[in-house]
């Protein structure tokens, strides 16, 4: 009776994407540090609520800025491109999980930051998504 109690509460927790949520709200707090983080989360889940009701993009923990700087730190002799294994490893550490695995350059092993960013924004738009 206890393991299928357990079991259904693992199964709602996948479901509704809860970890995830919750892990996106707690990365966002670190990174914001906000003076009142009881009013910077509600603000956060009113803006998630907001993008499911209009489909707008939902509040997100990296902007175009965060997204520069975390190429400029792949590419520090400025080549104006990365490889392919460090996208992936970029990707998989912003927490993005469903990876495009033939990105643009994918074949000169030549990630562009223009290629870069814009598949980490639709990574990073498609985990928010999950959990509204």
């Amino acid at each position: 009776m206890a393991a299928q109690r357990e079991k259904d509460a693992a199964d709602y927790l996948e479901k509704h994407k809860i970890l995830e949520l919750f892990d996106n709200l707690t990365s966002m707090l670190f990174f914001y540090r906000p003076d009142n983080p009881r009013d910077f989360l509600v603000e956060q889940l009113k803006q998630l609520k907001l993008s499911q009701q209009t489909g707008v993009k939902g509040p997100n923990l990296f902007n175009n800025t965060n997204l520069d700087a975390v190429f400029g730190i792949l590419d520090p002799a400025n080549q104006k491109y990365i490889t392919y294994a460090q996208y992936k490893q970029a990707l998989t550490t912003l927490g993005i999980k469903d990876i495009n695995e033939c990105p643009e350059g994918v074949n000169e092993d030549k990630i562009s930051r223009d290629t870069f960013k814009s598949e980490a924004i639709q990574g990073l738009q498609k985990c928010s998504a999950a959990y509204i």
